[in-house]
């Protein structure tokens, strides 16, 4: 999609020299695919507190190797397999 803007050449320049683009249509394009990945990652915080809290839930023994063979199905997977 062609647009015209009109954007701030030193900065535009700096971005492409500091990200090794070959092109300001490759330094926009990676900023913009940036900011973007980083507001996704920003909305996240607003779940902090909605999400329901599993006690029993242990992060820990996911972190084996052996886990998804070894532990147990999490509670919602056990509801899910019932129906």
């Amino acid at each position: 999609m062609a647009t015209n803007l009109a954007l701030d050449d030193a900065l535009i320049e700096e971005a492409r020299r500091v990200g090794k683009h070959r092109t300001k249509k490759e330094a926009v394009t990676r900023a913009l695919e940036e900011y973007v990945r980083r507001r996704r990652q920003l909305e996240i915080l607003d779940l902090v507190g909605k999400m329901p809290f599993d006690e029993e839930y242990d992060y820990k023994a996911l972190r084996s190797r052996n886990a998804v063979k070894t532990t147990q199905p999490h509670q919602s997977q056990k509801t899910e397999k019932a129906h």
